[in-house]
């Protein structure tokens, strides 16, 4: 769902442009009001979304989130964000997600953490990753056996 500006509500004050890791928001130098110039390029991460104080930035939904001719806004709150869906039958959906629950800088850094053991390199776990979940452990499959076993 790429990302799209709302010119009426865009003030110019570059959050989206800033907080933008594919590059791709710009701001329009006749107008003063922010773009994104490659919406193909979009990673879909919604940076900008939740970095924009105007709610200035909307998306346009894939079929299978909302049909044609709908609207999708989001709406930033500090805790949480909201997507608002109108569909062009009246069909109103609402989904509501937190924002970050951690205090920024309360993760420590890579590089401060102890170097995993040799035999993690055959893990299929990324480094610290149940204590990063919050879990003892990860969910397994339980693979059926191979077959003459």
């Amino acid at each position: 769902m790429p990302t799209y500006v709302v010119p009426s509500k865009c003030q110019g004050c570059m959050e989206c442009v800033t907080i933008c890791p594919s590059d791709i928001m710009h701001i329009d130098p006749t107008q003063g009001k922010a773009y994104n110039i490659e919406p193909s390029f979009c990673w879909e991460c919604f940076s900008c979304v939740k970095a924009c104080p105007e709610g200035a930035i909307d998306v346009r939904g894939y079929s299978d989130f909302a049909p044609l001719h709908h609207r999708v806004v989001p709406t930033r709150t500090p805790e949480k964000i909201q997507w608002h869906i109108e569909t062009r039958s009246g069909l109103v959906k609402d989904f509501t997600f937190p924002l970050r629950t951690t205090p920024w800088g309360s993760i420590p850094a890579p590089q401060e953490a102890p170097a995993p053991a040799e035999e993690a390199i055959a893990d299929e776990l990324l480094s610290f990753e149940p204590d990063y979940l919050a879990v003892e452990a990860l969910p397994t499959l339980k693979r059926p056996a191979p077959p003459g076993a």
